[in-house]
């Protein structure tokens, strides 16, 4: 009939472990991850399209107010201008935002690619006990990080800076970080 791979905590037999229940676990936080990344992805991707065309069309709209006929006042004209740059700079905000969320997505693929990872290796009895093979894991978790401050939030960690403190000292890197930064929008 073949091993169940669901959790058995709640009827245990002799094949119980608190290992097979945390691999599943954890299996289940990767999913759950990964689906909520999926549901996300599509509607923001669709919203940075649509803002994106929208900052292009209040552009032209922009550009093509001196070419509007005599008959429109300035005062119209100066509205249509106050307008479309007050829409256009809302836009600009919501490009940011997006990638604030890009941002987001980036690391919870790279928390989803470490989860499944761990459980890679807690599955294989070889591996569990193996300090070369958690050595190995968490030099990939390492270089998958993309920002120099996460690498050292990472490193700290493991040298035992307790968890809450490390990321405590990386949310003060990344606000001095962003407050020295231009607000430069990138379009993508």
């Amino acid at each position: 009939m073949g091993t169940p791979t669901g959790s058995t905590s709640i009827k245990p037999d002799l094949d119980w472990s608190q290992l097979k229940e945390t691999i599943l676990m954890l299996n289940l936080s990767v999913a759950q991850i990964d689906q909520s990344m999926n549901e996300g992805n599509a509607s923001v991707d669709t919203l940075a399209s649509s803002f994106t065309a929208l900052a292009t069309n209040l552009i032209e709209i922009q550009a093509s107010i001196n070419a509007l006929e005599e008959t429109v006042s300035d005062e119209t004209k100066l509205m249509i201008q106050n307008s479309a740059a007050a829409a256009l700079e809302k836009i600009n905000s919501s490009i940011i935002a997006f990638q604030f969320y890009d941002k987001l997505t980036q690391r919870l693929d790279h928390v989803s690619h470490s989860l499944s990872s761990l459980t890679s290796l807690i599955a294989d009895p070889a591996s569990l006990y193996s300090p070369p093979e958690w050595q190995a894991l968490q030099a990939s978790i390492r270089s998958k990080y993309t920002m120099e401050e996460e690498r050292r939030m990472f490193d700290k960690v493991l040298s035992g800076v307790p968890i809450e403190e490390a990321i405590e000292e990386f949310n003060t890197e990344m606000n001095a970080k962003n407050t020295s930064e231009d607000d430069d929008v990138e379009l993508f």
